[in-house]
């Protein structure tokens, strides 16, 4: 998933290689560089209405975004008028496998611009609507894309360990297919960055979760022995009465969150070729993207978005 920068915005977007080549598709994963946010350290590109940054803020951010994707319109002529910008659908993300289906605002029904205002509540949109943008916003969690070349139809969901655990990339799958008539086997994926298996600490009980619902679960997860100098020198400090006569420390537990999203989209019919997923550790480089867990709670959010033209 390489990065493309755009020298006017100075904004850095990344784009998944094979989606790329789909001439009627627009789609991008923005970073951290670049924009008007000054709260999150530096210039930073924050696109969510968090409760630390000025709302004007993050509107400007928006704007230089849409900018970037060439979705911004106004400067735009077509067909002698001006084009207008792409609507963003966005949503109230509430960790669940809530999907809504975006169709054209017919005369009784919300335009695409109340349901910006109105914030549905949820955690994936699919649309074959051309002229709208779905997007997800993240800081930790995984944005998905999923796109139907032969139907036109695309989708965006937003999978944190819990989304997963609901199989909100499974489901995606299976509205698509009940909306548009999409095959699985058609699809493509783009998985964007993310906390990656490196990072992403969780405790037993999740684990036990995703053990009770899933047969491969075990390879989702790997341990880790904390290691403590002071007691690797001194092991005598810390005998204990319990059998082997050494108190043992904590394991730490890692999930590999884009393992688990690539397996369901697997189970649910999609070609592991035609899955891609970012490298890109959230934790790790926090100085390219927001994350929560690097940021201690305060950070900003990115956005996954895809469309269609036209």
């Amino acid at each position: 998933m390489p990065t493309k920068g755009s020298r006017k915005s100075k904004l850095n977007l990344l784009r998944a290689t094979h989606l790329s080549r789909i001439p009627w598709l627009v789609h991008g994963f923005s970073t951290r560089p670049g924009g008007s946010s000054r709260t999150y350290g530096g210039r930073t590109l924050n696109l969510g209405f968090t409760k630390d940054d000025p709302k004007a803020a993050v509107a400007r951010n928006r704007q230089a975004f849409l900018r970037a994707l060439g979705t911004e319109g106004g400067h735009k002529k077509i067909r002698g008028k001006s084009a207008q910008a792409w609507p963003l659908i966005t949503l109230r993300q509430i960790h669940s496998d809530i999907i809504h289906a975006i169709a054209p605002p017919a005369s009784n029904s919300p335009s695409a611009d109340s349901l910006i205002r109105d914030q549905l509540a949820g955690d994936g949109l699919i649309t074959n609507t051309p002229g709208l943008l779905l997007a997800i916003q993240t800081a930790d969690c995984l944005p998905i894309i999923l796109v139907d070349p032969k139907r036109r139809a695309v989708g965006a969901f937003h999978a944190g360990w819990r989304g997963t655990l609901k199989r909100i990339a499974e489901k995606g799958v299976g509205e698509m297919r009940r909306w548009f008539g999409s095959h699985p086997q058609d699809l493509r994926v783009a998985i964007g960055p993310g906390i990656q298996g490196c990072c992403y600490e969780v405790g037993e009980e999740v684990r036990g979760r995703f053990e009770s619902q899933f047969a491969y679960a075990e390879k989702l997860f790997r341990e880790v022995k904390e290691s403590d100098p002071v007691r690797e020198k001194y092991p005598l400090l810390f005998l204990t009465a319990r059998a082997p006569g050494h108190g043992e420390l904590p394991k730490k537990i890692f999930l590999d969150l884009v393992e688990a999203n690539r397996q369901q989209l697997i189970a649910a019919g999609v070609a592991a070729r035609n899955i891609e997923a970012s490298p890109l550790c959230t934790n790790c480089r926090a100085d390219l993207l927001f994350s929560y867990r690097a940021d201690k709670g305060k950070t900003g959010r990115m956005m996954a978005v895809v469309g269609i033209r036209s």
